[in-house]
């Protein structure tokens, strides 16, 4: 089990303007992206301007923080971190 789980969320203030360049960003750092989730606000009447993204990173940390200061460099782009530590416990907790 690795020895923690880094999140990073994304807060876009204007998703239209912004989108391109944080999908540059984000193509740029893939592989160190598990997992990408987007959400907005959308219905019949309105799409939403604003959007997150959720970050789940992989691999190395040095890498994580060059990710969170480029997509920092974006106009209109909040950015959040979390981590979550795992103790070791030195079992392999299968079966």
């Amino acid at each position: 089990m690795k020895a923690s789980h880094v999140i990073l969320g994304v807060h876009l203030t204007n998703r239209l303007q912004n989108a391109t360049d944080l999908q540059k960003t984000l193509s740029q750092f893939g592989c160190s992206i598990k997992t990408r989730i987007g959400l907005h606000e959308v219905s019949e009447d309105v799409c939403s301007p604003e959007g997150i993204v959720i970050l789940e990173l992989f691999g190395d940390e040095a890498e994580f923080a060059k990710l969170e200061t480029q997509l920092k460099t974006i106009a209109g782009i909040e950015v959040q971190k979390m981590v979550f530590s795992h103790p070791s416990t030195g079992c392999n907790c299968q079966g």
